[in-house]
């Protein structure tokens, strides 16, 4: 079988038929990149949870997350934010923004997020049911939830929408107009939380930013160019990763009308909701992979691997290993255990806001489902050119009002 696990087949689909092939056959698989240096494809989920949970031997820092080779001043600057910093300094920079997610402060934004959901649920109402789902429903309870936990007025929301999206979507030529059109995205955003900066120093607020900017690590305040990246990040893992696992749990549920009609039916079942929810999260990984570089030679499953490589850990085909999923290819909304690794494998990059994901998800398509009796797509789901977001550009849906 032909192994392309690069940004043009993620267009077209998930390439599970591949990762089968690969977990059966080499779980640990060196891949060619055109022009660039190759990576190992690791695809089972035991080595995905052992690879995310080593960052002694498996590190971010040294080569960012993603899978093509940076610059070194782009690989300095990415080392500002979580996602691409090791323990120990990682350790405490993300405890300055852990306190925003812990379970209490989730459950105290619970009634917020059920709100938000109702208002967008009532607007498809308000069109009759027909929308385009990502643009209309999907992007805008968690880009209302992040924007309101930083403190961006809502005035300045479509702001953070953009650039988000230009700066993720930067292989997709719908979202980056010219090559220099993601380095424009970036400025445009660290300008952005500069003055965002300067407010909070003048007026402090009761939100994530004001913490940023009063934060001290071992003694020392965060940097400006710190809580920018600290501002990048939150923006976008929070806005983008959720947007799109609500699309494809909408997908999922008109791809299996019924689950759809069960979980309508049981609308007040919270244990149905929460394993639903798990499914969801297990169907539609956020983000496909993330490339760490082995920092020793060592080995994996055997295979020897150098000082230097590049290790790329697949969510999508660790949540369809047939070593820890029963039928890993069938949506079941009450699969119980479901380890799925949509948030990380654990260890130090599981993500901060899993929960505040989870709650998104419920209760926007809860939401939808307590006021539509089904759903159909009305044209094909467009999904993102890129091999690091699993994203749906467009996805048309026709809610039945009866």
């Amino acid at each position: 079988m032909r192994i392309d696990l690069l940004k043009d087949t993620w267009e077209k689909e998930v390439p599970h038929d591949q990762f089968a092939y690969l977990r059966a056959n080499a779980p640990v698989h060196w891949h060619d990149v055109p022009g660039d240096t190759g990576f190992w494809a690791v695809t089972r989920h035991q080595d995905v949870r052992a690879v995310s949970r080593d960052a002694q031997t498996w590190s971010t820092e040294l080569g960012t997350t993603f899978i093509r080779t940076q610059t070194p001043e782009f690989i300095a600057i990415a080392a500002l934010t979580l996602l691409n910093m090791d323990p120990p300094k990682q350790s405490r920079y993300r405890r300055l923004v852990s306190a925003g997610f812990t379970p209490k402060m989730i459950a105290q934004l619970a009634g917020t997020v059920r709100r938000r959901a109702e208002r967008i649920a009532d607007r498809v109402v308000e069109r009759d049911g027909e929308v385009e789902f990502v643009e209309e429903v999907a992007q805008h309870l968690p880009l209302e939830m992040i924007c309101e936990l930083i403190g961006v007025p809502e005035s300045d929301h479509h702001l953070i929408f953009d650039w988000s999206n230009r700066m993720v979507g930067f292989q997709d030529p719908d979202f980056r107009t010219t090559p220099e059109d993601g380095e424009i995205a970036s400025a445009e955003i660290f300008a952005y939380c500069d003055a965002l900066v300067d407010e909070r120093r003048a007026r402090p607020r009761d939100d994530i930013l004001t913490a940023l900017v009063q934060a001290e690590v071992d003694g020392d305040r965060l940097t400006r160019e710190e809580i920018d990246s600290f501002f990048v990040i939150l923006c976008v893992a929070g806005n983008e990763t959720t947007r799109n696992l609500i699309a494809h749990a909408m997908s999922a549920l008109i791809a299996h009308p019924g689950a759809y009609r069960e979980l309508r039916a049981n609308l007040d079942d919270e244990a149905l909701w929460r394993s639903a929810t798990e499914e969801f999260l297990r169907w539609g990984s956020s983000i496909h992979n993330f490339r760490r570089t082995a920092t020793r030679d060592t080995s994996l499953r055997g295979v020897p691997i150098a000082a230097g490589e590049k290790v790329v850990t697949f969510y999508a085909s660790a949540n369809r290993d047939e070593e820890v999923f029963a039928d890993p290819h069938t949506f079941d909304i009450r699969r119980t255990p479901n380890d799925h690794l949509t948030f990380g494998g654990g260890g130090p990059h599981f993500c901060l806001g899993a929960n505040l994901a989870r709650l998104q998800i419920m209760c926007m398509i809860r939401e939808l489902l307590r006021r539509f009796p089904s759903a159909e797509h009305t044209a094909p789901v467009q999904r993102m050119r890129s091999d690091f977001i699993n994203g749906v550009k467009r996805m048309p849906v026709r809610f039945a009002t009866s």
